[in-house]
């Protein structure tokens, strides 16, 4: 299997093991539509080795450690396990390490599929299989996506709580018992499993932690329109749940001098998930991906109030494979942002025409083309939105596709 490449399952109960020349734990999660456990007893690993129809075999470090799935044994509201995968050895990443995932009949051992993630480095945990539902079948699907905070990343990125461990007591005349062990929290008796040390949070500073620097940080939009920093990211969750409906990008900018007319074109570039570039939406090209994707046309001065390009996107209908998108503006007749004013992009709700989040580009280069912002398809389901701000020398979207796809 290559990445993002799905098949059918022929066998209700499925074994996905994963193999390395290094030892790994492996371990699974059970994920309802919103891309979330329910609770923390849907996380299912060393310490906790079984849940509604998902269980872990350790392979004892002379076989490979092993999730099963029986599909028929998975309760409704359970849409995908995914398998993710770590090497045992605490700060160890992937690089020089090819894990290979096995997907296999459970019960007659035939293998159904292979999957090798490329290109790792210094990723140390994995989310390399998952295993989903869709239109009433059960399928797999090859992953490959790399996290660089272990498994404690992944975890959390999926809802698990990971308690902090305690700081240490102060010096006491008599000696003091040592702090608890980190515990999966889970929201009803009894307590979860013990946590192991290598996918626990690291401790919680002593003093209180300094206001993010300008441009850090990722925020959602629960609390209303939201005005990005450059790089700074916004996940587009509202109350809990992925935006999956459609949204508008307007750009919009002004001359720089007055009677100074401005022909700038906004596009943005699909890409897959291992950076391929899939299209690209521009005046030239108005509609991409079946329709997923629309652009408004062209506006040569830049003169006016309001957006002087908009894209449509229908998040909810974009195609499993595209992943990430890169909004740009090119200068087409070679003039350089710095002889343009007031750039911005926001996203908008195309139902309402609420205006989600803004980024306004606050500096300039003399370069005749800038990566405006980005959306980056996440693997919980959810989608996040950065702002990007960078400059390339370039004055069509056709050479904006390469640096984009390096950008994501």
């Amino acid at each position: 299997m290559t990445p993002g490449s799905n098949i059918p399952l022929s066998a209700a109960r499925v074994t996905v093991d994963v193999a390395a020349p290094v030892r790994l734990d492996v371990s699974g999660l059970l994920l309802t539509a919103d891309g979330k456990v329910r609770s923390d007893d849907d996380f299912i690993f060393y310490n906790q080795p079984a849940g509604p129809g998902v269980t872990y075999r350790s392979g004892g470090g002379s076989s490979p450690d092993a999730i099963t799935v029986d599909t028929a044994a998975v309760p409704p509201g359970i849409e995908k396990i995914v398998v993710t995968a770590s090497p045992d050895a605490a700060g160890q990443t992937f690089q020089g390490v090819e894990p290979t995932a096995t997907i296999r009949n459970a019960d007659d051992n035939s293998v159904l599929a292979t999957f090798t993630p490329p290109q790792l480095g210094t990723e140390t945990a994995l989310v390399i299989v998952e295993i989903y539902l869709r239109n009433g079948a059960w399928k797999a699907r090859a992953v490959g996506q790399g996290y660089a905070n272990g498994l404690a990343g992944i975890a959390t990125d999926f809802g698990v709580s990971v308690e902090e461990p305690a700081p240490a007591a102060p010096a006491q005349p008599v000696a003091a018992p040592p702090p608890p062990a980190p515990t999966l929290q889970t929201p009803v008796a009894p307590p979860a499993p013990s946590m192991d040390p290598r996918i626990a949070a690291p401790p919680a500073p002593a003093a209180p932690p300094a206001p993010p620097a300008p441009g850090a940080g990722k925020i959602n939009l629960d609390k209303g329109r939201v005005s990005l920093q450059k790089n700074q990211t916004v996940s587009l969750v509202k109350g809990g749940r992925p935006l999956l409906s459609q949204v508008k990008m307007g750009l919009g900018w002004e001359p720089a001098y007055r009677g100074k007319d401005i022909d700038l074109d906004a596009s943005v570039i699909a890409y897959g998930p291992q950076r391929n570039h899939i299209d690209s939406c521009y005046f030239g090209k108005l509609s991409i991906v079946n329709g997923a994707i629309k652009h408004s046309g062209d506006n040569l001065t830049g003169e006016g109030g309001g957006d002087d390009e908009v894209i449509v996107v229908d998040l909810g209908r974009l195609p499993q494979d595209v992943t990430g998108l890169v909004f740009t503006v090119n200068s087409f007749s070679g003039q350089k942002f710095t002889e343009v004013a007031k750039a911005y992009c926001r996203l908008l709700d195309a139902a309402t025409g609420e205006e989600l989040v803004r980024f306004d580009l606050t500096n300039a280069e003399a370069q005749t083309g800038v990566m405006m912002a980005k959306l980056i398809k996440q693997f919980t389901g959810e989608w996040e939105m950065t702002a990007m701000g960078d400059f390339v020398k370039s004055r069509t979207v056709r050479g904006m596709v390469k640096p984009a796809a390096q950008a994501l």
